[in-house]
């Protein structure tokens, strides 16, 4: 917000304590939410025998979702009108809709690689590819908060997290294709900072989460259409067939719920603390999902809940320098 003359810059609402714990917690329980979805992604691959096929499924099913109820509403008519506006007026570059691309490739390695991996080690490593670029994203000022400076702390953060998936993996360093399947979520990890800086700027402009959601699952379903034509002509049609139970196909739509519980928790926890607590969730999330739920693949050893214990500490420790708003305001 501009202000006039040497004014100060009003001075934000102040939010009941419960407020704040109700945001925090819901907060939390959508990372949860996050592991629950890529343990339904990688289950899914695991029948259809193919990942990217089961990340075709849950893109598609959320964009359907979302080709109803966005048009359908006053606020979606609007921010689709907004988003046409500003691509034509150029205050929204076409690159910076291409979020999806990213969202596409973290659910196609959550079908790849959670029937090896478990959904413990996949978060691990995803977290730390996200700390990680979020050092460069923050400094480039993709985001919509403009460049953030790289703190001692956000530094320490980010390479304590990479120690933490090294931690994790510690009892599979004797298998190479354990830890060449890691390098997916990883790489993924370092697509979502950029994914979120993106979708930031696209809500912005249209002045709708639904719209930016809408968005981000066009685009993911397009690159993930493309991946799977290269995948069927490369090594034809997948050899599982489509499961019968329903729950196989929540993905997408959990996805949704995420995106659109974020956009309305943010008010109530602020960008810092909203981000901490839904690592907090995913991490705590997929842990105790390969413990209580475990898979042929998920059998969490002492090094693996420490690399996720080691998660928590990396991600409150870089979150505890505040992140500046424009005009140099801390969040």
């Amino acid at each position: 917000m501009s202000t006039t003359g040497t004014a100060a810059p009003p001075t934000p609402p102040v939010l009941s304590t419960g407020r704040r714990i109700a945001g925090v917690g819901l907060a939390t329980a959508s990372g949860v939410m996050v592991a629950v979805q890529s343990r339904i992604n990688g289950e899914l691959g695991v029948r259809l025998a193919d990942g990217i096929a089961a990340a075709v499924v849950s893109f598609g099913v959320g964009l359907l979702i979302l080709l109803v109820l966005v048009p359908a509403t006053a606020g979606g008519r609007r921010g689709l009108a907004a988003l046409r506006g500003a691509l034509r007026a150029g205050t929204l570059r076409p690159w910076q809709c291409l979020g999806g691309a990213c969202g596409a490739l973290l659910v196609a390695t959550q079908g790849l690689t959670i029937g090896t991996l478990g959904v413990a080690v996949f978060t691990v490593a995803v977290v730390a590819g996200q700390s990680g670029s979020s050092l460069l994203v923050d400094r480039a000022g993709i985001g919509p908060t403009g460049p953030q400076p790289v703190t001692p702390n956000r530094l320490v953060g980010a390479v304590l997290t990479v120690l933490a998936v090294l931690l994790a993996v510690g009892d599979r360093l004797g298998d190479p294709g354990t830890l060449a399947l890691a390098l997916l979520p990883l790489a993924a990890g370092v697509g979502i900072a950029w994914q979120q800086a993106v979708n930031g700027r696209v809500r912005a402009a249209a002045g709708s989460a639904m719209t930016a959601t809408l968005v981000n699952f066009t685009v993911g379903t397009a690159a993930l259409l493309v991946a799977l034509a290269v995948d069927l002509a490369v090594r034809g049609r997948p050899a599982g067939a489509f499961p019968d139970e329903p729950w196989l196909y929540l993905g997408g739509p959990l996805g949704i719920v995420f995106i659109a519980l974020a956009a309305a928790l943010v008010r109530f926890t602020g960008v810092l603390l909203l981000g901490l607590a839904t690592i907090a969730g995913q991490v705590v999330g997929a842990v105790l999902l390969d413990l209580v739920l475990p898979t042929a693949a998920s059998h969490p050893g002492l090094d693996t809940l420490l690399g996720a214990a080691l998660t928590l500490v990396a991600v409150l420790v870089a979150a505890s320098t505040p992140t500046r708003r424009p005009g140099g305001i801390p969040s």
